[in-house]
Formats: structure tokens, C-alpha cells, sequence
């Protein structure tokens, strides 16, 4: 609302202080000794969990023709079982990829994906520093040491540090789109290439993602997604692994059927290459894969509801003094999990989370995911079996975890406020929120 010259959130400003200089008690709060004018009467805000606010009748029919078919199981049954072949299918080509294949969840997918890249004992793999556990545990499980590089501004892996973490025994990098927001690929990409290092996309906490144009997942040699609840779609679990390359797909594909590979797999990636070897069970059933077809043919409206709040809540603090937002190689790309931006010590973080939750604003510190190097298990090195070769060559026996490797993660991670974005929001909810960022950090700086 605009009078005149005169902008609402000025009005309400300029009325507040008004009313305070005329002694209205009622209308003002102390705020760390400053009188603040309170702000208006809260907005019920919930972002929720973004895949369930969009089911329907279009999964529930998905489902009722996988029990009215009696075939939930995805290679054979009474009936002739589709909806995960289906899917694969659709999400290959939303993501512009060859090659998909539909997995029981995000850590199967990232499984998967290190054993289609060939990666075991004797390699290295660089993965960030603050991220989930999956991570980490892939690399392990595979007979691998994990090599932590920091993250920067993006909340991201450091391009910088990723390059200076390469040894001649690193086959691979996870680059990990946390939090809603891509990597800045291109470096990353010119020095895995120059380098001579596979690239694996972690895109769970960013499907529906882009760069440049590109979606996630598709840049790298081989891109994982997660369906859990927290993610964009969702069927409770679920994950798929994208390619292009036969190779990898055939690996992938095999590991998640117990090393053995089925003719629609080979029909889609060509003649066989590798041979049969010990895998794991990690198919998708009919039922997560009906689910998640009705839930794709939803993702882009799931998107521009997301981006379009993100985006109003960005433009509102943009110019505000003292804080700085979250560096986004690609804005556009970002699917707008959240709004953040970074304050100028811990203390200071502290408190406006604090005040922001007074105002029931959904504020925290940075969440979803893990500062893995600190971790106690991760520090001491501790696997399913003390003879694990990942600690136990040289070069695991050698390197240390803890804080002291990983300083800037660590000081990323004290600064920065995270306010959640829900696809549902209002305009009413997005400038309360901008409101309430605004007069918290002012009476802060």
C-alpha cells in the first residue's frame, strides 16, 4: 500500500514512533534497550513439508491401480507393473539425462552411484564439509577415505578448497546442492576435468534445481535425489541415480538388484559390460513409484509457488544494511527452500533468530544437514569393523578430522540465519516476514 510518497511499511514506522513519543506504552516493546514499535499480529506460518501439500486425487488413483492390480512389486505380479518404469522414464527426461534408475531412498542412490563410478579401496573422495551423513557414509561403505573440503558463501563446497584437497589418489568429488541452491558447477567442473576427477551431484535437497539452464544431476558423471518427506516430491522415501553414461547406469543398476541386471535395463543402456558381482536390494516398489509419478507431473507448479514467495522475501531485505545474503551462482536456479543471509558473529545470529521466533517467523541456524568432520564417530574414525580399509592405509591412518579441518565451515555456519519458505505462502506472510527480518536486524545494527 502506497499514500503518496509514503510506502506502508514507512507509514506503519512512522506511526509506531508516533505513538510512542505520545507515551503508548501498549504499542511498544523494548528490544536490547531500544524502544521498537511491535510488529503486526502474526500470520499463522507454516512452510510444512512441500510434496504432501500437493497430494490429491492424482496419487491416490496412482495408487488404487497398483492394489486394484495386485502387482506392487515392480518387475512382475497378476497384473503388468509399470508406474516405476514410467517414472524412471519421465524423470530421466524432466532432468535431462539418458539414463534413471528408481531406488528405495537417497543414501541407496548415493550407494549406487559409487559403485557406478568404480570407487573403492585406495581412492579418496572429496565431499563438504557440512552436509548429511550419506555423504560420508557412501564413501565409506565403498572402502574409501573421505576427504573434507570447506564450504563458502553458497553454503556449498568451496570450488577453491576442492581443488586444493586433490591428491593423485582422489577419483571423485560429491558436489552437494544444499538447502535449495546449486553449486557453482563451472569451477568445479573445470577442475574435476583438468584434474582428471569424476563428479557426483547430490541434488536430494535440490530436485527441480538448475544451473546455467542445466538441471542438477545432469552436469556431473552421475546425479542422486531423495524423495523423503523433507525433499521437493515425496513418497515418504525413495531415490533415483541419473546418467549418461551405459557404464555407470549398468553398475548402478546392477548393485541395486543384487549385482544381477534385468533386460530393461540393458534395453535402455545397450549390451552388457560389466559382470555379475555382490550387490545390495534396493529396488523401487510400484506403490513409491506411483506416488512419485503422480508428484513429478507436479514439480514445476511446486517450483514457481516456492521461488516466486523466495524470491518476494529476497527482493524485501536485499538492501538492508549489516547483513549479507546467501551468494547464489544461479538465483534463478535456486528452488527456494529457504531465505538466508549471514550476520556478523554467532552472538548476533543468536539473537536475531531468537527474535525472529518471538515473532513466529520460522528462523533457525542452518539445518537439514550435518558438520560431519566434528562429529564424534567421524573424528574417531569408527566403521562396522575395526580392519575397514578406509582408515587403514596410510593415507586413512594419516588424516585427521575435527575442527581444525574444516575452519571455515565452521565460521560459515556461526553467521548465518536460515527462514524457511513454504510454497503456500501468501503475500501477507511474505511481507510479514520481510517486516520482521527488517526491524530485527535494524535494532541489531
Amino acid at each position: 500500500m502506497k499514500t503518496g510518497n509514503l510506502t506502508r511499511r514507512k507509514f506503519l514506522t512512522t506511526s509506531c514512533i508516533a505513538l510512542s513519543a505520545a507515551g503508548v506504552g501498549s504499542g511498544v516493546q523494548k528490544l536490547w534497550g531500544q524502544a521498537r514499535p511491535r510488529p503486526l499480529e502474526a500470520p499463522d506460518i507454516h512452510p510444512g513439508y512441500i510434496g504432501p501439500q500437493f497430494f490429491d486425487e492424482c496419487e491416490e488413483q496412482a495408487l488404487l491401480e497398483v492394489l486394484e492390480s495386485g502387482s506392487p512389486f515392480r518387475y512382475w505380479g497378476p497384473g503388468k507393473p509399470t508406474k516405476v518404469l514410467r517414472f524412471e522414464e519421465r524423470f530421466a527426461d524432466y532432468m535431462g539425462a539418458r539414463l534413471a534408475l528408481g531406488v528405495t531412498s537417497g543414501t541407496a542412490a548415493l550407494d549406487c552411484a559409487v559403485t557406478g563410478l568404480g570407487i573403492g579401496p585406495g581412492d579418496e573422495v572429496i565431499v563438504p564439509a557440512y552436509t548429511w551423513w550419506s555423504d560420508y557414509t557412501c564413501v565409506v561403505h565403498a572402502g574409501a577415505l573421505p576427504v573434507f573440503a570447506d564450504i563458502d558463501e553458497t553454503l556449498n563446497i568451496d570450488p577453491k578448497d576442492f581443488e586444493r584437497k586433490i591428491t593423485d589418489r582422489t577419483k571423485a568429488v560429491i558436489a552437494v546442492h544444499l538447502l535449495g541452491g546449486p553449486c557453482d558447477m563451472q569451477p568445479i567442473m573445470e577442475t574435476a576435468k583438468k584434474r582428471g576427477v569424476t563428479v557426483l551431484e547430490d541434488c536430494a535437497q535440490c530436485v527441480g534445481g538448475s544451473y546455467r539452464g542445466k538441471k542438477l544431476g545432469s552436469i556431473g558423471d552421475v546425479g542422486i535425489y531423495s524423495f523423503q518427506i523433507n525433499k521437493m516430491i515425496t513418497s515418504g522415501e525413495g531415490g533415483a541415480v541419473v546418467t549418461n553414461d551405459p557404464a555407470i547406469y549398468e553398475r548402478a543398476a546392477r548393485f541395486h538388484d543384487m549385482g544381477t541386471i534385468r533386460s530393461v535395463f540393458l534395453d535402455r543402456a545397450g549390451p552388457s559390460r560389466v559382470q555379475t558381482f555382490a550387490g545390495e536390494n534396493f529396488r523401487m516398489s510400484e506403490l513409491t513409484g506411483a506416488v512419485l509419478g503422480a508428484q513429478l507431473a507436479k514439480l514445476d507448479t511446486m517450483l514457481e509457488q516456492l521461488r516466486g514467495n523466495a524470491r518476494a522475501i529476497y527482493h524485501g531485505i536485499k538492501n538492508l544494511a549489516g547483513i549479507r545474503l546467501r551468494h547464489r551462482p544461479d538465483p534463478e536456479g535456486d528452488i527456494g527452500y529457504g531465505v538466508f543471509f549471514q550476520m556478523n558473529d554467532k552472538a548476533m545470529r543468536d539473537r536475531c533468530i531468537r527474535e525472529l521466533r518471538n515473532r513466529k517467523v520460522p528462523a533457525s541456524t542452518l539445518t537439514g544437514s550435518v558438520l560431519l568432520p566434528i562429529q564424534e564417530s567421524v573424528v574417531n574414525k569408527r566403521t562396522r569393523h575395526p580392519d575397514w580399509p578406509s582408515f587403514n592405509s596410510a593415507e586413512g591412518r594419516k588424516i585427521a578430522y575435527g575442527p581444525e579441518s574444516c575452519h571455515q565451515t565452521l565460521e560459515v555456519f556461526d553467521r548465518f540465519v536460515q527462514v524457511r519458505v513454504g510454497p503456500k505462502y501468501t503475500e501477507r506472510i511474505n511481507d510479514y516476514i520481510i517486516d520482521s527480518v527488517r526491524e530485527v536486524c535494524e535494532a541489531l545494527m
